[in-house]
């Protein structure tokens, strides 16, 4: 028979397990379907949105004499987008739901709405690496100027422009660039007031040459440190919904 006092690891065998709390791992669901053009396929229209662009038409200077006999003649180009749909499924036996913690159980279900936020984030990232322009490139640090050259390229657009507004979507260490080249035109210490002031406080969330900045996570970053980020206007980037999916969907 031992001696002594009873501490816990005296009766170890005892103490009960028991979750006490339960949380999902908190990841980057993204932001980049959140900055695109929407629309709705409805039901009854088949698989794809069509949409027509009208080109532009040509004025000329008049006088009061002017006879006009120059018709401008309208011309038609066809876009047509076929969605995807995302979805996932799990199966959770009876079983498991009675047997596991009551609070683990209830977070599994934002476990697949996280996950296919994720995919679409994901989809829309792979549509900016997709772009033709390319700016700054493998092994350069990435500086305003980019962004501004950017911007400007979508807004001048001779062929077509875009309207505001512009989004930017890169990765946190392209973010932390940009925030040491604010802070390294003044010198070794940090100015206490101003733009400069507010970066420092909160973070670089201001708008480059017009360009909205966003932070998104699921960027990659490759073997060399590199990460794609992109810029682009509102309608230029595509976000198809389909209106409903019965069963077996």
């Amino acid at each position: 028979m031992p001696s002594g006092k009873t501490i816990t690891d005296s009766l170890n065998d005892s103490l009960p397990t028991t979750i006490s709390s339960a949380r999902i791992v908190r990841e980057d669901i993204g932001v980049v379907s959140q900055l695109c053009d929407k629309v709705t396929l409805g039901e009854g229209i088949g698989l794809t949105w069509n949409e027509i662009s009208l080109a532009q038409l040509t004025a000329q200077a008049i006088t009061e004499t002017t006879v006009l006999d120059n018709p401008q003649q309208l011309s038609d180009t066809l876009f047509s987008i076929t969605p995807t749909v995302v979805g996932i499924e799990t199966f959770i036996s009876d079983r498991v739901a009675t047997r596991i913690s009551k609070n683990v159980f209830a977070k599994t279900g934002g476990l697949s709405q996280n996950a296919m936020q994720r995919k679409k984030d994901q989809d829309g990232i792979v549509a900016i690496d997709g772009a033709t322009t390319s700016l700054a490139g493998a092994g350069t640090t990435l500086t305003s100027g980019h962004i501004s050259a950017g911007a400007v390229r979508i807004t001048s657009n001779t062929t077509e422009r875009g309207v505001k507004p512009i989004r930017c979507v890169l990765h946190g260490n392209q973010i932390h660039d940009l925030f040491s080249e604010l802070v390294a035109g003044v010198g070794t210490y940090i100015v206490d007031a101003g733009i400069t002031a507010q970066v420092f406080q909160a973070g670089f969330t201001l708008p480059i040459a017009g360009a909205e900045i966003y932070e998104d996570g699921n960027i990659t970053v490759d073997s060399g440190n590199d990460a794609k980020g992109g810029i682009f206007a509102r309608e230029l980037l595509f976000w198809c919904k389909v209106a409903h999916l019965g069963p077996p969907w």
